[in-house]
């Protein structure tokens, strides 16, 4: 792959990376100062959690945290910012897996920010010539 090919791949990985960064962290907030902000508390029904303190915390330290790394490596094209940006892909996935796992309810947004994580570690493995998009 060229070079404008690798750059396209790492700027929608920093692009996707920033967003789930952003709004992780907008959900963190959500979920510590604002009780969830209007999340039903049926939701926390059958889990380990009586509020969304938290849910949130996780949210937005762990997830929101990692990708916030994950992005600042991949911006400074540090040597760590694949692996990182693969932690937090993954690490998105398997949130949306417990939660799906836990609540009983679904939303479309669960389908979009598993697919987030999806695609960052697509365009990981297609960055450091894992997948290989061409024919042969």
């Amino acid at each position: 792959m060229g070079h404008d090919g690798q750059s396209s791949l790492a700027l929608s990985l920093l692009i996707l990376l920033s967003f789930a960064a952003v709004s992780a962290a907008i959900g963190g907030v959500m979920g510590v100062f604002f009780d969830g902000a209007g999340v039903p508390h049926r939701y926390l029904d059958g889990t380990p959690f009586d509020s969304f303190v938290a849910p949130g915390l996780i949210l937005g330290v762990v997830v929101g945290g990692t990708h916030a790394v994950a992005a600042f490596a991949v911006y400074r094209r540090d040597r760590v910012g694949a692996l990182a940006a693969a932690v937090a892909g993954f690490g998105m996935m398997i949130w949306i897996f417990v939660e799906l796992a836990m609540i009983s309810e679904f939303s479309w947004l669960q389908v979009m920010y598993f697919a987030i994580g999806l695609c960052e570690v697509v365009l990981v493995l297609l960055l450091g010539g894992i997948l290989d998009t061409r024919e042969t």
